[in-house]
Formats: structure tokens, C-alpha cells, sequence
């Protein structure tokens, strides 16, 4: 039975496009949509189709259309806006006959609500960088010494590294927080960070491939250039945090490293912009997704990669003939 992969909001994740068509090697298709002939990754699919912005009131109906016509087994998105509207309608792409590949509602929102995880984390009892809801709250612990400048103001529910303010005073921190929607401000963290992609296997819960990345500079929120490494430490403190959590399919953790001591930042349910690091370092998630999409479950990797495979992004571009939108 062919295997037939939808990839919403493609945009400019070409390479995913790609791994998607090595893995499946022919025994299906993979199909982008995007709402703007200029998204380049659209044009690397076996198909695509423009749809509306996934704000658009008809925007579900035109992906349960794609659904239907071209037989689509699994469906991802690699934007945040659209995760959550994935899982909340998980049902009904059911009833279509597609599944969608990504965690449990509640989990996903949780990701996405910085205070949410922090709170989550603390539960678990899992190392994590502090966090306040108001400049008072701050103020009130940087006053009795539980608290000290450098912070972080960041969105609650932000991504892309949007917003972000670095205060080193009183001053820098009630500015940022003015001009911050829907603050959070967060302990700062001046130790190394690693990026972490782990896929949790969608029929088992258990992680079964964990692939660390030194990361060596960021732009835009996403990693630049990177360093493979292997720690057997870090990957058996998120393998236990994510089958805990209940995630499933692909995850992005971000990961500070103080004093030897290792704490979870952030998480991102789906693919991270680093990802095509592990990808080439022989760590085919594509293929996970698949194997479980066929009903099969997915062994805990066994060779893992190589260390020291260093990531360096550089531009490419995509010149096509296009009608206008």
C-alpha cells in the first residue's frame, strides 16, 4: 500500500521535502502545500497545491480536499501557528484516513506557553532556567538575592526568538517588559546550549533515536552551524522526559549546559531548523514516521551517528517559471 506524505506550510524546508522522497524510495508520494507559489520547497514535492493562510475560514476544508485526492496517509506541518490547529482537529483528518503526525493537543499548547513547560518541567523535576510572569515578581526576588541581572524578556507563547531583550538592569527590564506582549522573563543561561532531535515512536511511546548538537551560532532562532556530539548523560535525561510527557513522532529541544548540570530550555513539537544536521549524519526520522504510518513499530536506534559531523547553512536558491497568485 502506498504511503503518501502531506507537508503543509512547506515553505522554504526543502530538505525535509527531500528526505521525505528518499525515504519513501517510490512506494508513495509526498505533497506540499503553502499558500504562495514563491515557496520554493513546494517545487522540490511530487505534487503541491496553494491553498489559503491557515487563518483563512475555509483553510481546513481546502486540506481535507488535498486529503481526499491525493489519498494521504500522514500529515506534518513545520510552521508553529499551524501545530496546534493540526492536533486540535486530529479526528477528523482521521476520518480521512490520514494521521496526523504530531503529539496530543494539551502537550502541543504546552510547548507553545513558555510558563506551561517551566511549570511542567519543575513537576518532573527536571533542571530548568527560572522563570517570572511580571517585572514585580523579579524585582521582588532580585531584592532578596534569590534572583540577579542579567534576565531574559521574551513572548510567553513566542517563537523564532522574536522579542527576545537581554536586561542587565531595573531599567532595561521595565522598557523590554513594556514593550512585550504577554511577558515572561526568564533566568539567565551563560552556559553552552545543544539542540536535541529525538523522535518518540508513535505507536510504542518510546523514543527511539536521540541525535545532540553542539550548537556554534544561531540566526533567527534557528541553528546556523553546529557539532554533532554524543552524551549518553543528555540523551537518557530526554528520553525519559519526553516518553514521561507522553510526546509522539518529531521533537526540538533546546538544552543549556551549567556547571555540569543540564537543563531543558524549550520545546519544539516537530522538526527544527537544524534538523537536516542529524538527517546527514544518518539519523532518518522520515523513515521512523513511515515505518509507523505502515502500523509498524520502530527499534531503538542501534549505530547512532558519528560525533564531530560539523553543520554549516549556507544559501541556495530555486529560479522557476510561476503564475502569479
Amino acid at each position: 500500500m502506498a504511503v503518501n506524505i502531506l507537508i503543509l506550510s512547506a515553505g522554504t524546508r526543502n530538505k525535509i521535502v527531500q528526505f521525505y522522497k528518499e525515504a519513501l524510495r517510490g512506494r508513495g508520494k509526498v505533497v506540499a502545500t503553502d499558500c504562495s507559489p514563491y515557496a520554493p520547497a513546494l517545487y522540490d514535492a511530487d505534487a503541491w497545491e496553494i491553498v489559503p493562510r491557515i487563518d483563512a475560514t475555509d483553510y481546513l476544508e481546502r486540506i481535507y480536499a488535498v486529503i481526499r485526492k491525493w489519498k494521504i496517509t500522514g500529515a506534518l506541518s513545520l510552521i508553529d501557528p499551524e501545530l496546534s490547529l493540526l492536533a486540535a482537529h486530529a479526528e477528523e483528518f482521521r476520518a480521512l484516513g490520514c494521521t496526523p503526525m504530531i503529539s496530543d493537543y494539551d502537550l502541543v499548547e504546552t510547548c507553545f506557553h513558555k510558563y506551561r513547560m517551566y511549570e511542567l518541567l519543575r513537576e518532573y523535576g527536571i533542571p530548568t532556567a527560572r522563570c517570572w510572569r511580571s517585572v514585580a515578581e523579579f524585582e521582588r526576588d532580585a531584592a532578596s538575592g534569590t534572583a540577579a541581572y542579567p534576565a531574559f524578556v521574551k513572548p510567553e507563547n513566542g517563537s523564532a526568538s522574536m522579542l527576545i531583550s537581554r536586561c542587565d538592569n531595573r531599567e532595561e527590564l521595565r522598557f523590554a517588559a513594556a514593550h512585550c506582549p504577554e511577558l515572561l522573563i526568564q533566568e539567565y543561561m551563560p552556559g553552552q546550549e545543544y539542540g536535541v532531535d529525538a523522535y518518540v515512536d508513535m505507536l510504542s511511546g518510546r523514543c527511539v533515536s536521540i541525535f545532540i548538537k553542539k550548537k556554534l551560532k544561531m540566526r533567527a532562532g534557528e541553528t546556523d552551524k553546529a557539532v554533532s556530539v554524543r552524551d549518553d548523560r543528555l540523551a537518557a535525561l530526554v528520553r525519559a522526559f519526553a516518553e514521561r510527557a507522553g510526546f509522539r513522532g518529531q521533537i526540538d529541544i533546546d538544552v543549556f549546559a551549567q556547571d555540569g548540570v543540564y537543563y531543558i530550555s524549550e520545546v519544539n513539537p516537530r522538526y527544527g531548523g537544524g534538523y537536516p544536521h542529524a538527517y546527514l549524519c544518518g539519523v532518518d526520522t522520515p523513515s521512523l514516521y513511515i515505518a509507523n504510518l505502515e502500523g509498524r513499530e520502530n527499534p531503538p536506534e542501534s549505530e547512532g551517528y558519528e560525533a564531530g559531523i560539523a553543520m554549516m547553512k549556507y544559501v541556495e536558491l530555486t529560479v522557476r517559471r510561476v503564475e502569479e497568485a
